[in-house]
């Protein structure tokens, strides 16, 4: 880890194949997030870097700024099936920040999966440096590996 990026991990008791399923849906996305922003999604499962959906989102979950519900479109930046999924955000402000936020995963031992959540704000826009990254804490990044580890264990 650095100081423009924090890393959090947890061993999930599924395969790589149940965890990437969830990761790669929109609405997984939804359900699995611990910040309270992400309200709903729109799109197909993602397949490849490039891919796109749209989150509708309430920044008021955080109580930081008064944002209000808007939407933003989550690109894709790095896809590996099963190992690796990321993405950027893009929204109404311009440029885009340019964080990135993603998921590692790396078989474990009895068919289980270790999963690294990760959020890098190494290469936001100039513009936005010293705006109180990163945005969603690393408490959250652990919570939301929890919530996770819940859904793909359920399912």
């Amino acid at each position: 880890m650095t100081d423009e990026r924090i890393e959090v991990s947890r061993i999930i008791e599924a395969p790589p194949e149940a965890v990437f399923a969830v990761l790669r849906d929109p609405r997984g996305h939804v359900a699995i997030d611990s910040s309270g922003m992400l309200m709903s999604a729109e799109g197909e499962a993602v397949s490849a870097v490039g891919d796109t959906f749209v989150v509708h989102m309430d920044r008021e979950a955080l109580g930081d700024r008064p944002m209000g519900r808007y939407d933003v479109t989550v690109v894709i930046t790095a896809y590996g099936p099963e190992t690796e999924i990321a993405w950027t955000i893009q929204g109404n402000l311009q440029p885009p920040v340019g964080h990135v936020y993603g998921y590692r995963l790396e078989p474990a031992d009895d068919g289980a999966t270790r999963v690294v959540s990760y959020c890098d704000w190494s290469g936001i826009h100039e513009r936005y440096r010293g705006l109180g990254f990163p945005l969603v804490p690393e408490a959250s990044l652990k919570a939301t590996l929890g919530i996770l580890a819940r859904t793909v264990q359920r399912s």
